[in-house]
């Protein structure tokens, strides 16, 4: 009896090991489903957020476009102006003091408007 006693007392240890075994394995598997959806959650944030890098870095190439040709644009028209000044100065009755240099009051930092400035042929007065 006392021996059916010990074996009695074995299977319900076994038995209560086995459900802790079964619950921890359990534990884990909760566990590892729960990373994989944090996991997948993370990356699908990571593409969007990477998606939408790209379309700000399309936006503001496509701005920088305008804004470039637009200073093409700018600096064609202030060209323009300082010949029609230019010319308008030279046909004027008005005389500037000689301390004055009309280049300088008129010159730009844009060195293509300089060049050009510079290349042209000067009136005399």
């Amino acid at each position: 009896m006392a021996r059916k006693n010990k074996e009695n007392k074995n299977m319900a240890l076994s038995t209560m090991l086995r459900d802790e075994g079964d619950s921890s394995e359990e534990d884990y598997r909760r566990k590892r489903d729960k990373n994989n959806q944090a996991v997948k959650r993370s990356r699908v944030k990571s593409r969007m957020r990477t998606q939408q890098t790209l379309q700000r870095v399309n936006q503001l190439k496509t701005e920088n476009d305008i804004l470039e040709e637009k200073i093409k644009l700018l600096s064609k028209e202030l060209g323009f102006l300082k010949e029609l000044f230019m010319a308008q100065a030279g046909t004027s009755q008005i005389e500037l003091p000689k301390s004055v240099d009309l280049k300088t009051l008129l010159s730009d930092t844009t060195s293509d408007i300089l060049d050009n400035d510079l290349t042209k042929p000067q009136s005399s007065s």
